[in-house]
């Protein structure tokens, strides 16, 4: 048996997902993001059965009661209660549930009519593809969160018309990318070969350029479940989106804004459940940008 010296290099690209977790894991922050990241996720699946009570029950004799760690709390209830007296622990990990949902349902939608609209665009003859870019700017001329509080009025305030405000107004990023990425693409040589081939418009457009454009699209996804998570918690605080007795995030924050000065709590911890959710996902999506763009990596 002949001893052959591995070199560092020789496991370098073990694969595409070694390649990746190999750049991913270079980002420190990334990581980090990525396991509060998994924690939220294992919250918004098993919340209800990891929560020590129901989120909506209601203990009259220990409203506003403070946490565990200030005088007069209890360890019945860890992170205090609201003006209701249901626990707050309880309800932020069955919140975790609702701002998940509204992170995949809003990318999922969003995603998905941007990247078609986009593809469109791209392969479109120049008249079509002004006409879709230019609504695609008037969608872009409003404030974000003005446009989704229009849509949501007009449609009734809750949870789904939120979430379908939320992904109009997000698409025009994924269309702009989609058909940014396909105007790039469409003049190299392996698109031109299929198309000498005789490949379909539509097969060209989904088999032959979109998995080379998914790079930037993925990362515009996770920076979008972030966008979309606070939205969400901005429509549901100003009382366009999940209504109460929902133990969503900025419906918490909503009804016991008038309680900042009596009961800290009440709208420190939702606030703070928002604030690391939404960094962590964002980290998360500074490390797959370094992992998937080519240009980032080092030799």
């Amino acid at each position: 048996m002949s001893n052959i010296e591995h070199t560092p290099d020789s496991h370098a690209r073990p694969g595409r997902l070694g390649e990746f977790w190999f750049y991913f894991r270079e980002n420190r922050g990334a990581v980090i993001g990525l396991w509060i990241f998994a924690v939220f996720a294992f919250l918004a699946f098993f919340g209800p059965w990891v929560a020590p009570h129901d989120a909506t029950e209601q203990f009259r004799s220990a409203t506003l009661q403070p946490p565990v760690w200030q005088e007069g709390g209890s360890w019945t209830h860890i992170l205090g209660t609201d003006p209701l007296g249901r626990d707050m622990l309880s309800r932020l990990i069955v919140g975790a549930r609702y701002s998940f949902f509204v992170g995949v349902v809003v990318v999922s939608i969003a995603a998905t009519g941007g990247i078609i609209i986009g593809l469109i665009a791209g392969v479109s003859p120049k008249w079509l593809d002004s006409i879709i870019m230019r609504i695609m700017d008037i969608v872009l001329a409003f404030p974000s969160l003005l446009l989704a509080l229009v849509l949501v009025a007009i449609l009734g305030p809750s949870l789904t018309n939120a979430m379908i405000a939320i992904a109009i107004v997000l698409q025009p990023h994924y269309v702009r990318l989609t058909r940014a990425s396909v105007l790039s693409e469409r003049q190299k040589d392996y698109v031109t070969s299929a198309r000498v081939a005789g490949s379909g418009v539509v097969r060209l457009m989904f088999v032959t350029v979109l998995p080379n454009c998914l790079a930037p699209i993925i990362v515009q996804a996770a920076l979008s479940f972030s966008t979309a998570i606070l939205d969400a918690a901005a429509l549901g605080f100003l009382g366009m989106g999940a209504q109460p007795p929902t133990p969503e995030w900025g419906t918490m924050l909503a009804e016991a804004r008038e309680f900042i000065l009596r009961a800290w709590w009440v709208v420190t911890f939702p606030g703070i459940a928002i604030l690391v959710t939404v960094l962590a996902i964002n980290l998360m999506g500074d490390g797959l940008r370094d992992a998937l763009d080519p240009k980032l990596k080092r030799s």
